[in-house]
């Protein structure tokens, strides 16, 4: 019997009070199709209703893709998930209470997959201890409806405290490859990502679910190299060919770019080099912690400078790039398409690389910061009347030694001149980053200092350290005023170094820094 399914049918398995796992990451190896289609089938049949819904990471587009289709009133009864960000209409309707809505570290989601497929209990954890996680503060809790359940406990066990995510049964999973045989065996070979299709596919199928995968094509039994096959076909119930946009390598790219899925490499230069910018000197100030044969973790949004700099300066190959969706080498790529890269060298599972993160196998960690207080925690996960959830930010910040945290100074846009090794600021956002206390600790400065953390603040103005008691102004930019422009923009007096030292001026100039790591 064929397994071979359309879209509409494969929504149609999806019961009343279901619990759905949807592959995933923001943009990228998304099963368009599925999730379009039970969309579909809930907007014409108001069916299924109340399910939980999980993901690991913000399957979303900023509109209407991803998880976006499914805000609807009545479809999800609880979400449990890493991200939102990128799913703003599922962020209205947890921010309106609609639904209990939990926001885990993507690490923990990640193995939580192996978890159910191993009939653990769980997930054992050190991750996300005295940060918004921790039971003793929010419990990953992201809105009131969620008050009622606790789905984290705190554990002690030999001396040492852990958390304990508690696993749960899978009923029905949306996963994606490239192609699948007849038998139901799925390879990725034009896919960016490699994600947790097998992870997902077993913890559905032992939880007596279904399995369902959406691929771009069909070829007969048993044609697929078996080093190629990454999940068999005795896991998957059902196949559903793709549509052209529906497979899109990334939701929001209408090219296939061959450079991400490692089926060629391109020559570098190609990248247009970053015009001189705040997020520039911000990324050149930030790429000056690394040093030769480091293992790099970088987060969205302004750390994705830092692999610009990188490519443009041409120390890319002195150094090993990583993002959490499973890539490591090349140079990442940005916007929507982060989780991507230009030329990797290596392309894993998700939950293989939270192993060696979690481990402490990332050498440097740069990231960004909506918000830093004066105890030197920082706040990515709610903030501004958004909830957005950490995405991987717990799990690497917690598992890594050196830390930079990088973005502009203030948030919101400030208009900046930048001269020929100098930097003035002519008027000022209007929001402030350095606040009193932060909104949710997502990043715990005490138990960093705690832990022999090297924690680093890079802004276009300013360097922060954080030390014991909080942060030590160590850095300004050549052109900035120390009272004005830096200590009258924030809500807490930091301690200063003496002698307090300039930025590099070279980071403020055009044309090459002419800079490697050492």
């Amino acid at each position: 019997m064929s397994k071979v399914i359309t879209a509409a049918q494969a929504a149609a398995l999806v019961q009343d009070n279901a619990t759905l796992a949807l592959q995933g990451a923001i943009c990228t190896s998304v099963p368009e199709d599925l999730i379009q289609a039970l969309a579909k089938r809930y907007r014409e049949t108001k069916s299924p209703k109340n399910i939980m819904l999980f993901h690991e990471t913000g399957i979303g587009d900023n509109a209407g893709g991803g998880c976006n289709a499914l805000a609807q009133e009545g479809l999800i009864g609880k979400l449990c998930c890493g991200h939102v960000g990128t799913i703003p209409k599922l962020q209205t309707m947890i921010q309106a209470n609609q639904f209990p809505a939990y926001l885990i570290p993507q690490g923990v989601l990640a193995q939580m997959m192996r978890a159910i497929g191993g009939h653990k209990p769980g997930v054992l954890t050190t991750m996300g201890l005295h940060t918004y996680a921790d039971p003793r503060v929010d419990g990953c809790k992201a809105n009131e409806k969620a008050q009622h359940e606790d789905i984290v406990e705190r554990i002690e066990l030999h001396g040492q405290e852990y958390l304990l995510y508690k696993a749960f049964p899978i009923d029905v999973c949306f996963i994606r490859a490239t192609t699948a045989d007849m038998r139901g065996n799925l390879s990725i070979e034009r896919e960016a990502v490699r994600l947790d299709q097998l992870e997902i596919a077993t913890a559905t199928h032992n939880s007596g679910g279904i399995v369902i995968a959406q691929v771009e094509r069909i070829s007969e039994a048993n044609s697929l190299s078996p080093h190629n096959v990454v999940v068999p076909g005795v896991l998957v119930d059902y196949i559903v060919i793709g549509s052209e946009e529906g497979m899109r390598q990334v939701m929001v790219e209408p090219k296939y770019r061959p450079e991400w899925s490692g089926e060629l490499n391109v020559p570098m230069d190609v990248l247009a080099p970053m015009p001189l910018g705040l997020r520039k000197i911000i990324g050149r100030r930030a790429a000056h912690e690394m040093r030769n044969n480091d293992l790099v973790n970088l987060g969205i949004g302004m750390p994705e400078a830092v692999a610009a700099v990188a490519a443009e300066e041409g120390f890319f190959n002195q150094l090993t790039m990583s993002v959490e969706c499973g890539i490591i080498g090349g140079v990442p790529a940005s916007g929507l398409a982060i989780g991507c890269a230009h030329n990797p060298e290596s392309i894993i599972s998700h939950v293989n690389t939270f192993d060696i993160y979690d481990g402490g196998g990332i050498d440097i960690a740069i990231l960004g910061a909506a918000e830093v207080d004066e105890a030197g925690n920082v706040n990515v996960s709610k903030f501004g009347g958004r909830i957005v959830g950490p995405g991987g930010f717990v799990n690497i910040t917690q598992s890594t030694q050196k830390i930079v945290f990088a973005g502009t100074f203030m948030a919101g846009k400030s208009e900046v001149e930048i001269g020929d090794g100098f930097l003035r600021i002519v008027e000022d956002a209007p929001n402030k980053k350095f606040v009193k206390q932060v909104e949710q600790i997502t990043f715990n400065g005490a138990y960093a200092v705690q832990q022999g953390k090297q924690v680093l603040f890079v802004t276009e103005r300013a360097v922060f350290q954080l030390v014991e008691g909080g942060l030590k102004l160590i850095e300004i930019a050549p052109g900035a005023e120390l009272q004005k422009d830096i200590l009258d923009q924030m809500e807490f007096t930091p301690m200063i170094a003496e002698p307090l030292q300039q930025m590099n001026v070279r980071i403020f100039q055009k044309g090459k820094m002419e800079w490697s790591p050492q």
